[in-house]
C-alpha cells in the first residue's frame, strides 16, 4: 500500500493549527464527562458503543476501504480498546489533572521519534523547540501537577504510562491507515464501528445481563461520542496534512483545556505547578507556531 506524504512546505499551516487546537479542546471536553462519571468502565464502554453506532450511520456516505487498510483498521481497533481499558484504570485511582497529562505525557515523543525513525519525517527547528518544551511541560505536571507522583496509587501511574504506549500506537496506526486510505472520512468511520464492536464485546463479557443500561443511557453516549469523534477525524485529516510529530504534540494542548475543565467543573485545586505547566506546555505550543 502506498502511504501519502503530508507536504513539506509549510509542516504546520495555519488552517492545521487550530484545526488541532479545536480537536485538543474537545478531546480534552470528553474526558472530563468520563472522568465526572462513577462508573467509568461503564461510561468509557458506552462511548465506544455510542462512536460505533454514529461511525455505522456515516458509512453509506463514505468509501469502502480495500487491500491493506482493513490490516490498519483491525490493529487500530485493538489499540483503541487497550487504550480505553488502561484510561479507565489510571483515572479510578487519580485525579484527572494529574492521571490526564501523564497518560498523554509520553506519547507525543514517541510518535515523533517513531515518525522520524520509521518514516523519515523531519521537521523545522521550532517545531522540535516545540515538540521539546510541550512535552517538557506535560511532564512537569504529572509529576508535580497533583502532588508527589509517588503518592499516586501504583496502578495509576504504570496504567497511565502504559496509556502512552497504546497512544503512540494508535497515532502511527492510524496517520498511516488514513494516509493509504481512500479519505481520512472513510477510515475513522470504519475504524470506529470496528472500535464499537470491539469494546462492546468486552463489556458483554465482562458484565453479563447488563446490556439495557447501555441503551438507557444511550444519550450521553452519543454526546460523548460526537465530542470524541470530531475530536479524532479532526486530528487526523492534521496528520494527512503536516507531519505527525508536531499534530500529536500539538494535539496534547487538550491538557491546557482539561485543566482548565477540573478546575471549573470537576472543583479540583490548581497548584502553582500545574499553573507553572501550563505556561510551559503554552510557551511550547507557541513556539510550534513559529515554523
Amino acid at each position: 500500500m502506498r502511504l501519502a506524504k503530508p507536504p513539506s512546505s509549510p509542516p504546520l499551516s495555519a488552517a492545521v493549527f487550530f484545526v488541532v487546537l479545536l480537536s485538543a479542546l474537545l478531546h480534552a471536553g470528553w474526558n472530563a464527562l468520563i472522568k465526572e462519571r462513577a462508573d467509568r468502565f461503564f461510561s468509557i464502554s458506552l462511548l465506544g458503543v455510542a462512536q460505533g453506532l454514529v461511525a455505522l450511520a456515516a458509512l453509506p456516505f463514505v468509501e469502502t476501504p480495500s487491500g491493506a487498510t482493513w490490516i490498519w483498521i483491525i490493529a487500530s481497533a485493538a489499540l483503541h480498546t487497550g487504550y480505553k481499558l488502561l484510561l479507565i484504570r489510571a483515572y479510578t485511582a487519580g485525579d484527572l489533572g494529574q492521571v490526564y497529562p501523564l497518560a498523554r505525557g509520553a506519547a507525543p515523543l514517541l510518535s515523533t521519534l517513531v515518525a522520524l525513525v520509521v518514516l523519515g519525517e523531519t521537521m523545522g527547528p521550532f517545531l522540535w523547540a516545540g515538540v521539546l518544551t510541550l512535552s517538557f511541560g506535560i511532564g512537569l505536571m504529572s509529576v508535580k501537577g497533583g502532588g508527589d507522583l509517588g503518592r499516586l496509587d501504583r496502578k495509576a501511574v504504570l496504567s497511565a504510562l502504559a496509556t502512552s504506549v497504546f497512544i503512540a500506537g494508535y497515532t502511527i496506526v492510524d496517520a498511516l491507515g488514513a494516509r493509504g486510505a481512500a479519505s481520512p472520512g472513510s477510515y475513522i468511520a470504519w475504524m470506529f464501528v470496528f472500535d464499537g464492536m470491539t469494546i462492546a464485546l468486552v463489556y458483554a463479557g465482562v458484565r453479563r445481563g447488563k446490556a439495557l443500561a447501555v441503551a438507557r443511557e444511550l444519550p450521553f453516549g452519543l454526546m460523548a461520542a460526537m465530542m470524541s469523534l470530531g475530536a479524532y477525524w479532526l486530528v487526523i485529516w492534521s496528520m494527512t496534512k503536516a507531519p505527525i510529530g508536531a499534530v500529536a504534540a500539538l494535539r496534547e494542548s487538550s491538557i491546557l483545556f482539561a485543566l482548565v475543565l477540573s478546575v471549573v467543573f470537576l472543583k479540583e485545586r490548581p497548584s502553582r505547578w500545574r499553573l507553572l505547566s501550563a505556561a510551559i506546555i503554552l510557551l511550547g505550543v507557541g513556539l510550534m507556531r513559529l515554523d
